[in-house]
């Protein structure tokens, strides 16, 4: 058991030591406290790449096609586009007695110069005016005399108005010419004109191969022809020269007289 003094004198000891060990330890000098703590190292980042590295690291592009140069493109032409073109009759006018009438192509059209002057008609000029006043006519087989549009025969024995020849017929006769109600006989019967020679009232003539035509018009102006077309339509007008058919088929150019 411990006594009281023994206690006492444990007590003491340890105090004592406890001071001592603080005494033997030393304080940090000034020195010490006042230096610097040391600072965290930064991250070291990668060096940024110069130009010359970029330019020897940049993507490729891809190829491109270069554009044509205008030597190039003149030596290839764009390829021209061919239009075929429909001929369709000129819009009619009637009078009052359901007549059709040209508005644009009368005599006074044909008789007229470039510089306004009304010259003195010629034959073909009489017998194209004439045709002009059968514009609108039925087409009509067989049909068509010198007095005008008659009944026709076979496909046209049910209508009153022209054929092909029959008009023509009948134009030529207000001139004073007159023609067989027949094409191919019509393509004899007169002289044959160049085509840069044509002039109104001339004979227009298509069709048939090396035989005799088969189809017979009249000469107005320009690309413009008046002719009887065929079964179900009317006498009407015709750019010719705008047509592929009509100039597939050409045969020539015949002056009666």
């Amino acid at each position: 058991m411990i006594t009281l003094p023994t206690f006492l004198r444990l007590t003491l000891g340890g105090v004592l030591f406890g001071g001592l060990i603080a005494v033997l330890t030393p304080l940090p000098t000034s020195a010490q406290a006042a230096a610097p703590r040391p600072r965290p190292q930064p991250r070291t980042l990668p060096p940024v790449p110069t130009s010359a590295q970029t330019a020897a690291t940049r993507p490729q592009l891809s190829s491109l096609t270069p554009l044509p140069t205008s030597a190039q493109t003149a030596a290839t032409p764009p390829q021209r586009r061919i239009l075929t073109i429909t001929p369709e009759a000129e819009p009619l006018q009637r009078t009052s007695d359901g007549r059709a009438t040209d508005p644009t192509t009368g005599l006074d059209s044909l008789l007229r110069t470039p510089g306004g002057r009304i010259t003195t008609p010629t034959r073909g000029q009489i017998a194209a005016s004439a045709a002009l006043d059968q514009l609108g006519v039925s087409f009509s087989w067989g049909g068509g005399s010198s007095k005008g549009p008659t009944i026709g025969i076979g496909r046209g024995a049910g209508t009153r108005g022209f054929d092909c020849s029959g008009l023509t017929l009948y134009a030529w006769s207000k001139a004073g010419i007159a023609l067989t109600h027949y094409t191919g006989a019509q393509f004899r019967q007169g002289r044959r004109i160049p085509f840069r020679a044509r002039r109104a009232g001339d004979l227009l003539f298509f069709g048939g191969g090396t035989g005799d035509p088969t189809h017979v018009a009249l000469f107005l102006r320009d690309g413009l022809m008046i002719h009887a077309p065929r079964t179900g339509d009317v006498v009407r007008k015709t750019n010719f020269l705008a047509s592929p058919y009509f100039r597939a088929a050409y045969r020539g150019v015949v002056r009666p007289g």
